[in-house]
């Protein structure tokens, strides 16, 4: 196994951690502050190896199928647990997370059929900017679950969970819009010879 899939799956492992973490803290309210704390630490080291992973592979040319398609795996399971966290806390609209839900398995349906005529549907650039505005909104919900915290009455509380309302949606509109291009390569890559 190579330094870039061992981050990876170093990664996908995280992930569990967090929402258990983020359980026991903010929905079980067992130690909240320290559980605050913690989901930084972790958030933080998972966008960092998710940054190291895809820049090693590169420039050590460790860039593989399996790769490709281990990291996106890797970011949505990420992403999907901490969007699941933000939306039984009351942060994120329900059909916010839907959206992203709906569109996340769509791509991996994708991704899946077109594996099995050996075609990799790899992350373009809509994709990117989809994934950079996961990780903002994901700040901005931990921003505020850490306000509910440490400053539950704050006026910062308030405006960090307005404009983290609308960082939401900018991720769900971004979702469907990457779905779109995505639907484009799946087609021009050859739907339409494998369902003939």
């Amino acid at each position: 196994m190579t330094l870039p899939d061992k981050l990876t799956f170093f990664r996908i492992l995280l992930t569990p951690v967090i929402f258990f973490t983020w359980y026991a803290g903010f929905y079980l309210n067992w130690i909240p502050r320290a559980a605050s704390v913690s989901i930084w630490l972790f958030f933080i080291i998972s966008e960092i190896t998710d940054a190291m992973d895809g820049h090693i592979a590169r420039k050590r040319g460790l860039v593989s199928d399996h790769g490709k398609l281990l990291d996106p795996f890797s970011d949505t399971f990420l992403r999907l647990t901490y969007f699941l966290c933000f939306t039984a806390s009351g942060l994120m609209p329900v059909w916010a997370m839907a959206i992203i839900l709906w569109r996340e398995l769509s791509i991996a349906f994708m991704r899946m059929i077109l594996l099995k005529e050996g075609i990799v549907l790899a992350a373009n650039y809509y994709g990117k900017i989809k994934a950079i505005l996961y990780t903002i909104s994901g700040i901005g919900g931990l921003i505020c679950l850490t306000l509910q915290v440490w400053q539950p009455n704050s006026s910062w509380l308030f405006r960090a969970e307005h404009l983290t309302r609308w960082l939401f949606i900018a991720s769900a509109v971004a979702a469907l819009l990457s779905l779109c291009t995505y639907l484009h390569s799946f087609i021009k890559a050859g739907a339409q010879k494998i369902f003939k």
